[in-house]
C-alpha cells in the first residue's frame, strides 16, 4: 500500500472531488478538447527523446516541450491552431479549491497509457508562484510521488484514483513531483476512448501575473 502524505505537508491538498457522473461529464469535455487539439508526443529539449505520455492543452496558453525548450505557447505545435477554451466543469474545480482570485490560463492534458510514467520535475515555467497548481485525475489509478523544493529532498508516494484532486500551493508549489506508474485495469472510465485504458491528468495553472 502506498504511503499517505503526512497532514503537515505544507500547501499540499488531496481529496476525492468528482462523482462518477461528474467524471463522465468531465471526460466528455476532454474528448471535445482533444478533437479540436489532438494529442501529440512531446520531446525532451536536448536529447529529442520522446515523452512516454501524450499531451494536449486547453486555455489561452498551452505548455509545450520540444528541442527549443519548455515554454508556454498560444497555439498547438502540430496544427498551429489556438488551444480550445478550458471547459466550465474543469474551471469550476479551480474556483472551488485554488483559493486564488484569478482564473487559470492553461490546462495541460496528459494521457498516460498503462506503461507511461513521468519523472520528478518542478512546475516552474510560470511567473506567478502565488497561484497553485491544481491536478485532476481521470481513469486508472496512479502512484503519485511528491518531494521538496530540491531534487535531492526525500519523497513520499500516494495513490491517486479517478476523480481525485491534488493541489500544490504555498510551500509545496515548487515541490518536485512525478508519476511512478499506472495501475492498469483499476478503472473502466477511458475504455470507450482508449481500449487499453490508462489515465488522463488535467493540470490547471496560472502562467502570468495578473495586471
Amino acid at each position: 500500500m502506498d504511503d499517505l502524505f503526512p497532514p503537515d505537508c505544507p500547501g499540499f491538498m488531496h481529496r476525492p472531488h468528482w462523482s462518477a457522473a461528474e467524471q463522465a461529464e468531465a471526460l466528455a469535455a476532454v474528448r471535445s478538447v482533444a478533437e479540436a487539439a489532438p494529442f501529440y508526443v512531446p520531446v525532451m529539449p536536448r536529447s529529442g527523446r520522446p515523452f512516454s505520455v501524450r499531451m494536449t492543452n486547453c486555455g489561452s496558453l498551452g505548455w509545450v516541450s520540444d528541442r527549443n525548450g519548455y515554454r508556454y505557447h498560444a497555439t498547438h505545435p502540430v496544427t498551429g491552431a489556438p488551444w480550445p477554451p478550458i471547459p466550465p466543469i474543469i474551471l469550476d474545480v479551480w474556483a472551488s479549491v485554488a483559493g486564488y482570485p484569478h482564473p487559470p490560463e492553461a490546462c495541460l492534458v496528459n494521457y498516460y497509457a498503462p506503461g507511461a510514467k513521468l519523472g520528478l520535475h518542478q512546475d516552474a515555467d510560470e511567473t506567478d508562484f502565488t497561484a497553485p497548481v491544481v491536478s485532476l485525475s481521470l481513469g486508472d489509478d496512479c502512484r503519485f510521488r511528491l518531494g521538496g523544493p530540491a531534487r535531492r529532498d526525500p519523497t513520499r508516494a500516494m495513490r491517486l484514483v479517478s476523480g481525485d484532486v491534488a493541489v500544490l500551493g504555498s510551500e509545496s508549489r515548487l515541490a518536485f513531483h512525478g508519476v511512478d506508474r499506472i495501475y492498469p485495469g483499476t478503472s473502466t472510465l477511458l475504455r470507450d476512448w482508449f481500449p487499453e485504458g490508462g489515465r488522463i491528468n488535467l493540470t490547471l495553472r496560472r502562467v502570468t501575473k495578473p495586471a
